[in-house]
């Protein structure tokens, strides 16, 4: 009978504890924390890409572009060889028109020490990283930068490489070395990561319901369909009682 009453004591301490709300963990990308880097998305670059069509390319560059923008957070863009290479694309350009685009001659973009002060003047360590060639620009760059301690998160579906292999090789030499794999809607959903931040919140579903085919199809729908009700924002009563 003791313990019972000792068990029911404890319990009814726990209960009347206030819920805590769990801290996320220090590996999650905020908009606070990291810096966007985009390398090389250009003409040439995009003719030789085999492991994934262009055109998604684009679209997924175009959908990673507009959330660096709606989130405000910091973005270098570099190219090489513009008369060679041809001009920055447009899915990149358009939504960043008054930013400086650092036009290099190095194969890694590491060892131009503008783009490296671009990197530090953010004051930021955790990089994300999306450029063509993987093999060279991805990975010249999350070696360079793992070294000097950042943290690099690659984002494999806005770069690409001349074949499977090579891209696929590339991103594992990348991971032995630490560099974290992610996808563009990912990073755009792990900025957000509540659904209730408003002041971010119709500016994502735009972006999925452009650029993410069946999720956006989805939105699409459940707003026709469920009108102002559909929105993850609000939590239903039930699960309020």
């Amino acid at each position: 009978m003791k313990k019972l009453t000792i068990l029911l004591i404890l319990l009814a301490i726990v209960l009347s504890m206030p819920l805590l709300a769990q801290k996320p963990s220090p590996m999650l990308l905020t908009p606070d924390n990291c810096v966007v880097l985009l390398i090389d998305h250009q003409p040439q670059m995009g003719f030789s890409v085999k492991n994934i069509e262009v055109a998604t390319l684009r679209n997924n560059l175009a959908g990673l572009s507009k959330a660096t923008q709606l989130f405000k957070v910091p973005v270098v863009l570099t190219t090489v060889s513009e008369e060679f290479a041809g001009a920055l694309w447009p899915e990149i350009k358009n939504v960043f028109p008054n930013n400086t685009i650092i036009e290099r001659t190095t194969m890694n973009s590491w060892e131009d020490p503008r783009v490296v002060e671009a990197i530090r003047k953010t004051g930021r360590k955790k990089i994300v990283l999306a450029g063509l060639w993987t093999q060279v620009c991805g990975a010249f760059v999350a070696l360079s930068a793992l070294n000097e301690g950042y943290e690099v998160y690659f984002v494999t579906d806005a770069s690409g490489d001349v074949s499977q292999e090579i891209h696929d090789n590339a991103i594992q030499r990348m991971l032995q070395a630490g560099t974290i794999p992610v996808n563009w809607l990912q990073v755009m959903l792990e900025w957000q990561r509540d659904w209730a931040r408003k002041e971010t919140y119709e500016g994502v579903n735009q972006i999925v319901m452009q650029h993410t085919g069946n999720y956006g199809l989805g939105v699409i729908y459940a707003r026709k369909i469920l009108g102002s009700k559909a929105n993850e924002g609000k939590s239903s009563s039930r699960g309020n009682e």
